[in-house]
C-alpha cells in the first residue's frame, strides 16, 4: 500500500504542474478568443480555436510598434496626460503603468535582488525599488518590494541599507524563487 501510495504521489508531482500550466493556458486562449473572436470573426460562421489569441498577440505588437514611432508619440504623450489628469481615473492608471513599467518598461525597478534582514534570524527576498527617499522626507532607508509567495502581491519596507544585502543572481530567478515559497532552484549565478 505504501509503495502504491508513493507512486500516486510521484505521478501527482508530474502532472499537477503540467495540467496547471495547460490549464492556465486554456483558460487564457479561451477568455481571448471570447472577447476577440466575435468582435474581429462574428461574420465566420465557425470558431478557430487560438485565433482570438494570435490576433492578440499581433494586435499588441503592431500597437507597440505605432507607439513607438516618432509621429504617434505627442498622440501617446496627450493621452498619458489626459489619463493623469482625470480624478480616481488618475489613481488607477497611474499605478498600473507604472507597475507595468517596472516589470516591462525602460524603468525596470525589480532588478536589484537583495536579502533584506527583517529581524535577527529573519531575512527575506526583495528588490530595491528606490534609493532615494528624500519625497518623502526620510533618510538613510531605501524602498524593497518584498513579493508574497504564490500570489501577485506583495509589501513595501523601507529598510536602513545596512540591513540590505546585494544578491549576485538574476532578477529572474530571485521573483522565482520568492514567488515559489523558496521551493524553485536558482539555477545561475550572475556574472
Amino acid at each position: 500500500m505504501k509503495t502504491l501510495l508513493n507512486y500516486f504521489l510521484r505521478g501527482l508531482l508530474f502532472i499537477f504542474p503540467l495540467y496547471a500550466t495547460i490549464f492556465v493556458i486554456v483558460v487564457l486562449i479561451n477568455w481571448l478568443d471570447s472577447a476577440v473572436n466575435p468582435i474581429l470573426f462574428g461574420w465566420l460562421p465557425f470558431q478557430i480555436p487560438g485565433l482570438g489569441f494570435l490576433t492578440s498577440l499581433i494586435v499588441i505588437a503592431l500597437l507597440g510598434f505605432i507607439i513607438s514611432t516618432a509621429l504617434t508619440r505627442p498622440i501617446v504623450t496627450f493621452f498619458e496626460n489626459l489619463m493623469s489628469r482625470i480624478p480616481f481615473i488618475k489613481i488607477i492608471y497611474t499605478a498600473f503603468k507604472d507597475f507595468s513599467e517596472a516589470f516591462l518598461g525602460d524603468k525596470k525597478k525589480f532588478n536589484k535582488p537583495v536579502i533584506v534582514t527583517l529581524t535577527e534570524g529573519v531575512d527575506r527576498i526583495g528588490f530595491i525599488t528606490e534609493r532615494d527617499l528624500t519625497i518623502l522626507n526620510i533618510q538613510d532607508r531605501v524602498a524593497v518590494y518584498c513579493p508574497h509567495s504564490y500570489n501577485f502581491s506583495g509589501n513595501l519596507f523601507l529598510v536602513e541599507p545596512s540591513r540590505v544585502q546585494i544578491l549576485k543572481i538574476e532578477p529572474s530567478e530571485a521573483m522565482k524563487f520568492a514567488v515559489s515559497a523558496g521551493v524553485t532552484q536558482i539555477e545561475s549565478p550572475k556574472k
